[in-house]
C-alpha cells in the first residue's frame, strides 16, 4: 500500500482523483468515471467505448399513468461540481444535477446529487447519490437506478459472483448476429462461431448470473495479465428495494459489473416507484465500494477473488461509514437499534412454542403484511434470528417502521403491527414475538416445502442445444436457458399426475407450472391432477387447501374438485404476476399465499383429485411455480388421510 496523500487534480473538462495507489478521472462536470490508472494498466474501463459509456450512474423514468417496467433511458449528467472534502486522508467530490419547470416532460423530475470518495492508503474507491423530489414537482414514475462499469474486453476474461459461481466468459462479439443467435428474447444468445471456440453451443444470457440481494455482497471480474481484480462491494443492503430475497443482476457478458439499486426484475410494475405529483421523497444509495487488487508474491490468480471476499467483510463491519459527509447519509450514532426474539406458535405441530432459529427479521416502511416485497421508496434492515430466535438489527435509520418476519418451514409472513419509530440512540427491546402461521386443521398431506422458492422440485436437464455449463452439476440447476420447454417433452400428451404417498415431489412434481406446447407452434393451457385417499370424510365441514406459490407470470391458477369441468371453478387466483422469473432462470419471484376452503361435501370417501388449471396459454412464460401446497383436515378433526 501507499502511504501518499490523497491528491485531487481540477481541470477544464476533468477531474482526478489519485492515492498513489489508483488514480480515477471523471469528466467534469457530468461525472461519468472516464479512466481508472492502476497496477501499471493505464485504463481498466473499455477505451473504445465513448468517455459517457465506461463509467457511469443511469435510471429509467417515465411519466405518470405509465404502465408497465420500461421508459424512457436517462443518463445521470451532472451539471455542476463541487469540493466537498479535500485534505490528505479524504477527497470526495459532487456531480449534481438540479430539476425545474422548464425541465417538465423533458428529463426526470429529481435532483440528484452524485457523490465520489477516495481514501488514503484504499485500493478503491466509494461513490453514492442523494435523490430528491419535492412538494410541487410533477407525477413520475421510476423502475430503475443502477451504476455501470464497462472494463477493458481485451483484459477482463474471468468473472466471480460466488464461489461457486465463477468462469471465464464469452466475448461481447460472440453476442453479435454474425457470431451469435437470438433466442426467445433479446438478452439469451446462443453462440454459434464465438472468437473462442470452447464457447460454441452455449447460452449467453446476463439473467443466468442474477443474485439475491442477501447474497449480492461481491462481484466483479479478473485479468490475469497483469493479474488484477474489479470488484463492486456493497457493504449494506438497506438502500437495495424489495427485501433480502429480490434479486438483482451482477456482472455479464461485457465485461460489465452492475451496482443495482432498484429495478422491477423478478417482481414486475408492483417494483416500480410511482410519485405522485408533490410527494416529497429523498434518498440516499450507496455508498458502495470499488475495490481494486493485485497478487502478493506468487499467489493464484483466483486469490483475487478470496482477497475481495476479506475485503467485502472489513466494509460490511465498517457499516455505516464514518465518511461521508452529507447530513443525508447518517453515522452509527444517529441510528437506533431493535432486538428481541420470535417464537413460532402452531398447535398442529407442537404444544411448546418454536424457536424461530434462521427466520429472517427486518423492518421496513410502514405496510401491509408481506408489502416488504415491493417497498422500494424507503429502507430496509434485515438480520437472521439465532438458534433461540433472538435477534437485533442495529444501526436503523430513524423514522417509522414496520417489524417482519418470515422462516423456511412455515408459510406465511409475520407483522409486528403497531408502528415502531426509531430515533438518534435509541435501542428498543420488543420481548417475545409470537408468530402464528395460517392454520385450519391438521395437515392431511403436503408437497414441497415452506421455503419461497420452487427449488427442491423436479428440474430437468436442460436441452442439450442450450447449454450454460457453469450450471451443469450445480446446485442451481434451475439456471438454464429453455427449462420452461422441457414440460412439453416430459409431458407431450398428458399432464402431470402426482399421487399422495407414492409420488416423490423431487421427482414427479415440475418446478414450473406452464403450458404446452403445441404442434402449430401454439401454447394451451396445462392441469396438473392431485390424487388422494380420505377416510370418514365430514362432509359437513370445510377443508383448506393452502397454495404458497414462489412466483407467478402472468398467470391464472384454478382450483377444482373432483370434477375438473365445472364453471366457474371452485376458487380462481385471477390473472396475477409480472415477475417473469420462468424465463429469467429465477426460482423464485413475490411470494403470494392463498388459502382456498373445500366444502366437505365435494370431498369423497375413498380416492378424490384436486385439479390445478393454469389457464393463460399465449406464450411459453405464462405459468406459475409452487412453493408448497398442504390440505388441512376440519380443526376438530383428527388424522383423516389414508395416504395410497
Amino acid at each position: 500500500m501507499s502511504a501518499q496523500p490523497v491528491q485531487l487534480h481540477i481541470h477544464d473538462h476533468y477531474v482526478g482523483m489519485d492515492n498513489g495507489i489508483l488514480h480515477v478521472k471523471l469528466s467534469k462536470p457530468e461525472g461519468n468515471v472516464t479512466g481508472i490508472r492502476y497496477n501499471g494498466i493505464e485504463n481498466l474501463l473499455e477505451v473504445r467505448n465513448e468517455k459517457f459509456n465506461r463509467g457511469y450512474w443511469d435510471l429509467v423514468w417515465s411519466e405518470e399513468g405509465t404502465t408497465g417496467t420500461t421508459g424512457t433511458d436517462y443518463r445521470i449528467g451532472g451539471k455542476s461540481f463541487r469540493v466537498v472534502v479535500e485534505n490528505e486522508e479524504q477527497v470526495e467530490i459532487s456531480f449534481t444535477s438540479s430539476w425545474d419547470r422548464s425541465l417538465e416532460g423533458k428529463i426526470v423530475p429529481l435532483n440528484i446529487d452524485k457523490r465520489f470518495i477516495m481514501l488514503r492508503n484504499s485500493s478503491g474507491f466509494y461513490s453514492y447519490a442523494i435523490y430528491e423530489h419535492l412538494q410541487d414537482w410533477p407525477a413520475f414514475n421510476l423502475p430503475q437506478t443502477r451504476i455501470v462499469f464497462k472494463l477493458s474486453k481485451d483484459k477482463f476474461h474471468y468473472m466471480a459472483i460466488a464461489d461457486n459461481r465463477q468462469r471465464y466468459m464469452p466475448l461481447p462479439d460472440d453476442r453479435l448476429p454474425r457470431r451469435g443467435k437470438e433466442l426467445a428474447y433479446p438478452e439469451a444468445v446462443l453462440l454459434v462461431k464465438p472468437v473462442e471456440p470452447e464457447f460454441t453451443g452455449e447460452v449467453d444470457d446476463k439473467y443466468l448470473y442474477s443474485s439475491e440481494n442477501r447474497n449480492l455482497k461481491v462481484h466483479g471480474w479478473m485479468c490475469f495479465d497483469p493479474p488484477v481484480g474489479f470488484w463492486q462491494i456493497t457493504p449494506s443492503n438497506e438502500f437495495r428495494t424489495g427485501g433480502p430475497l429480490k434479486q438483482n443482476l451482477t456482472s455479464h457478458v461485457g465485461p460489465i459489473t452492475l451496482a443495482m439499486f432498484l429495478s422491477a426484475h423478478y417482481v414486475g410494475e408492483d417494483m416500480v416507484l410511482k410519485f405522485k405529483e408533490g410527494e416529497p421523497w429523498k434518498k440516499v444509495f450507496g455508498p458502495v465500494f470499488i475495490y481494486l487488487n493485485s497478487l502478493i508474491d506468487d499467489e493464484s490468480p483466483l486469490s483475487l477473488w478470496e482477497d475481495a471476499k476479506q475485503q467485502m467483510w472489513i466494509e460490511e463491519q465498517s457499516w455505516p461509514y464514518t465518511f461521508p459527509q452529507s447530513d443525508d447519509f447518517p453515522q452509527s450514532d444517529q441510528r437506533g437499534n431493535v432486538s428481541g426474539r420470535l417464537r413460532i406458535r402452531d398447535r398442529y405441530v407442537s404444544d411448546d412454542y418454536i424457536s424461530a432459529e434462521g427466520a429472517y427479521v427486518g423492518l421496513a416502511p410502514p405496510g401491509d403484511v408481506g408489502s416488504w416485497q415491493l417497498e422500494s421508496k424507503g429502507y430496509q434492515f434485515w438480520t437472521k434470528a439465532d438458534a433461540e430466535g433472538y435477534f437485533c438489527i442495529n444501526d436503523i435509520r430513524t423514522g417509522d417502521y414496520n417489524l417482519y418476519a418470515w422462516m423456511s418451514g412455515f408459510i406465511g409472513d409475520y407483522r409486528y403491527d403497531s408502528v415502531i419509530t426509531i430515533t438518534a440512540g435509541s435501542d428498543i427491546d420488543m420481548g417475545d414475538l409470537t408468530y402464528e402461521p395460517p392454520r385450519h386443521g391438521p395437515t392431511l398431506w403436503e408437497i414441497g416445502i415452506p421455503d419461497r422458492t420452487a427449488a427442491e422440485f423436479y428440474i430437468p436437464n436442460p436441452n442439450p442445444m442450450y447449454i450454460n455449463k457453469l450450471y451443469v452439476n450445480h446446485p442451481d440447476r434451475y439456471r438454464q436457458y429453455g427449462l420452461w420447454e422441457r414440460y412439453t417433452d416430459l409431458y407431450p400428451d398428458k399432464d402431470l399426475v402426482y399421487i399422495v404417498g407414492v409420488s416423490d415431489y423431487t421427482k414427479d412434481w415440475f418446478f414450473a407450472h406452464v403450458p404446452r406446447k403445441k404442434d402449430d407452434g401454439s401454447y394451451q393451457a396445462t392441469t396438473w391432477q392431485i390424487k388422494f385417499n380420505i377416510d370418514n370424510a365430514d362432509q359437513s365441514a370445510n377443508y383448506k387447501l393452502l397454495l404458497a406459490l414462489a412466483t407467478a407470470n402472468s398467470a391464472e391458477l384454478q382450483v377444482r374438485v373432483n370434477d375438473p369441468e365445472p364453471s366457474p371453478p371452485l376458487f380462481s387466483t385471477g390473472n396475477i404476476g409480472h415477475d417473469n422469473t420462468i424465463a429469467r432462470h429465477g426460482i423464485h419471484g413475490i411470494y403470494r399465499l392463498y388459502s382456498v376452503v373445500i366444502p366437505g361435501g365435494q370431498l369423497v370417501e375413498g380416492e378424490n383429485t384436486i385439479y390445478l388449471t393454469q389457464a393463460m396459454a399465449s406464450s411459453p412464460f405464462e405459468g406459475i411455480m409452487y412453493d408448497y401446497i398442504r390440505l388441512e383436515g376440519p380443526p376438530s378433526s383428527s388424522s383423516l388421510s389414508k395416504q395410497i
